[in-house]
């Protein structure tokens, strides 16, 4: 009888979390063995954050072309192959799929493709897939599973009328001629921009007062008027009623307040995007007593379970379901569980949203700052009063920075507008390095730049940016 594999570490899942995690435990000499159930890179590389970003920079791309007489360019008539589009995303994810394999083998990372359960504590059985039936001993578990798009109870997606984000990402021919998108977060609003780049007419539902919840209010509202000039119809503390799909299209009813908020719209495809759910389903069998939280795994500041031994990283231990948080959190739980010093739960993260104008924030928003009562200071600087921005014909948007009124100290930075997720990075930085908004003021910043405006909004919190 052939003897069980023993790993020092088994990781359950290949995203962001499952696959930093085995990787960074190569790197430590450990033996290690990563079960995804699909592909290398999990939902984000092959279903999520890459393919997303290549759709919407087409989207980007296109507008750009159609706008690029006010730039002295002739391109005659702009057209687009919807297909290519659609082929192009699937074609960056293999790429990025294949990177990581490769990681796996320089890090001596045994990777497999099925669908893993723990069984017992130290024993994890692959139950689906090629490998069905194998049992590997291990000291130690980390579960990554991640999440999974939250479905319309009775309406399960069927990749035509009723999508998720997943179906959104099937290739196909051509765009919808109208969609209504139910959840205006993060994936609600990118898919909204790239889906309207296209030609669709879109309707972007959600349910809260604001478009991308999470946001400061002041980002939300002028996102939403630049949506609006865009020809995206926007509905706020609205709901989805009545909901019909016919074999042609979908009819539903939008109710703000208890009254109807619009006639009966009728449209080819729905996307809900409501947010996610964890994927734990078939993951820990019934003889592991796991502790859950609101269904997400339950985890000390260790990433360890109620289990010794059994730890969780990633969207799968509950928000914030961001993929650089994932990652964070997978090399944190591992240096944990082998004994090394590391940064414990997250706390300073940027959060990022791609549609244009983009978005970017790390810390409190104004409203949750007055809501705590800290006594706090703004500074604001709008891109239409930088020189790089105007200079490339995008100067939407503007940088806010929050502060402690007394001593300065950094408390949340809120970006919309081009390159905010790239320009966000410097404020993360800042806030862990506990600066205050006068060292970033007095930090010189190359000019032109777009993070001259991170300089000069710190700057206005006391009155002294220079360009506005």
């Amino acid at each position: 009888m052939a003897e069980t594999p023993e790993y020092d570490l088994i990781v359950i899942g290949g995203g962001p979390a499952g696959y930093a995690g085995a990787i960074r435990a190569g790197q430590l000499g450990k033996k290690v063995a990563c079960i995804e159930a699909e592909r290398a890179g999990g939902t984000c590389l092959n279903w999520g954050c890459i393919p997303t970003k290549a759709l919407l920079k087409s989207a980007e791309f296109y507008r750009a072309l159609k706008k690029a007489d006010t730039f002295g360019i002739s391109v005659g008539e702009i057209g687009f192959d919807f297909g290519k589009v659609m082929q192009r995303s699937r074609g960056v994810a293999d790429q990025m799929a294949k990177g990581v394999e490769f990681l796996f083998r320089k890090n001596k990372v045994d990777y497999l493709v099925g669908r893993a359960q723990v069984t017992v504590p130290g024993m994890v059985e692959i139950t689906e897939g090629e490998h069905k039936g194998k049992f590997f001993k291990t000291k130690n578990v980390l579960i990554a599973t991640g999440c999974k798009p939250r479905q319309l109870p009775g309406m399960p997606p069927d990749g035509e009328r009723v999508m998720t984000s997943r179906e959104a990402l099937v290739p196909r021919k051509s765009p919808p001629k109208s969609m209504v998108i139910i959840g205006a977060g993060a994936i609600g609003v990118e898919f909204a921009y790239f889906f309207s780049a296209f030609g669709t007419k879109v309707t972007l539902v959600e349910m809260l007062p604001q478009v991308v919840p999470v946001e400061d209010e002041e980002v939300a509202k002028a996102l939403q008027r630049s949506f609006e000039k865009q020809g995206i119809t926007v509905y706020v503390n609205t709901k989805v009623e009545n909901v019909r799909v016919g074999k042609g299209s979908v009819k539903l009813s939008l109710v703000k307040n208890g009254e109807t908020a619009a006639a009966e719209i009728e449209v080819d495809t729905l996307l809900v995007a409501i947010g996610v759910v964890p994927n734990l389903e078939g993951t820990i069998s019934k003889n592991v007593k796991l502790e859950l939280e609101r269904g997400y795994l339950k985890v000390n500041d260790n990433f360890e379970s109620s289990v010794k031994g059994i730890y969780g990283a990633g969207d799968v231990i509950g928000p914030p379901w961001l993929a650089h948080v994932a990652t964070y959190e997978a090399v944190n739980a591992v240096s944990a569980m082998f004994g090394l010093h590391h940064g414990g739960r997250v706390k300073n993260f940027p959060g990022a949203t791609y549609c244009q104008p983009q978005i970017a924030s790390v810390g409190v928003t104004e409203k949750t700052a007055k809501e705590k009562k800290i006594d706090y200071k703004v500074g604001k600087f709008p891109f239409s009063a930088s020189g790089k921005a105007v200079a490339s014909g995008d100067s939407e948007g503007f940088v806010k920075v929050i502060s402690e009124a007394k001593t300065g100290e950094i408390l949340g930075v809120h970006i919309l507008g081009n390159e905010a997720p790239e320009l966000i990075a410097e404020y993360v930085l800042a806030m862990n390095m506990e600066a205050s908004v006068e060292e970033v003021h007095h930090s010189i910043h190359a000019h032109p730049t777009l993070s001259e405006a991170l300089m000069e909004a710190a700057a206005a919190t006391t009155g002294e940016a220079i360009h506005i």
